[in-house]
């Protein structure tokens, strides 16, 4: 199964994030609005495919716990982009109980892996999923998937980074991710090529990453 590769966007940025998060960390009040700047539009979107209308209002409450416990982190950009997901994604996993409402299900695992080739590519998908339509379908894909999707493409991170966020081995995430991708390409309609004909720079797309 391949894997979803990691945002090019992001990787960019884990440097600048690190060296904000260190700053901040010694009480340095702008270094953290760098910090907030660079992680808040990908974790917002990660609670927009999670609990919809209500992500403001979780993500506040994620970020009143990261900078209460900002001096307890250790660990880089990357690192920092993961605990910060982890804190949004306890959050977000109380207001659901409390709410007493869950994500809902958008069928069966058995059901994607029925599903024909789709007619269109993983990038598109990907490229699609800044848009609230998409993330309404995220929300409709079964949880593992929906989690997955949005750890690796909003928030951008890792295959490991993303296991540790949901307490999954890699591979179990890698899976969801991909099928999760594989049923919002076909949702999104985007057309390309068949899955028989996909083209070298797709299958470099699905590839492993180091």
């Amino acid at each position: 199964m391949g894997q979803v590769r990691q945002p090019p966007r992001v990787q960019a940025y884990d440097g600048e994030l690190g060296a904000a998060v260190a700053r901040a960390q010694d009480g340095d009040e702008s270094a953290f609005a760098v910090a907030y700047r660079l992680v808040q539009p990908g974790l917002l979107g990660y609670l927009r495919g999670f609990v919809g209308a209500d992500a403001e209002d979780v993500a506040s409450d994620a970020w009143l716990e990261i900078t209460r416990d900002l001096g307890r982190f250790k660990g880089d950009g990357a690192g920092f982009r993961g605990w910060t997901a982890t804190i949004a994604r306890h959050r977000a996993l109380d207001h659901l109980r409390r709410q007493r409402v869950r994500p809902r299900a958008g069928g069966t695992e058995q059901d994607v892996l029925d599903l024909p080739g789709p007619h269109s590519t993983h990038e598109q998908a990907l490229e699609s999923l800044s848009t609230e339509r998409a993330l309404e379908l995220v929300r409709g894909l079964p949880r593992d998937q929906a989690e997955a999707v949005l750890l690796r493409v909003v928030v951008g991170l890792d295959g490991p980074a993303a296991a540790r966020v949901l307490g999954k081995r890699p591979g179990a995430v890698r899976t969801a991710a991909h099928r999760g991708l594989k049923r919002l390409a076909r949702q999104l309609g985007a057309h390309s090529e068949t899955d028989e004909g996909v083209t070298d720079e797709t299958s470099r797309t699905l590839g492993e990453s180091k």
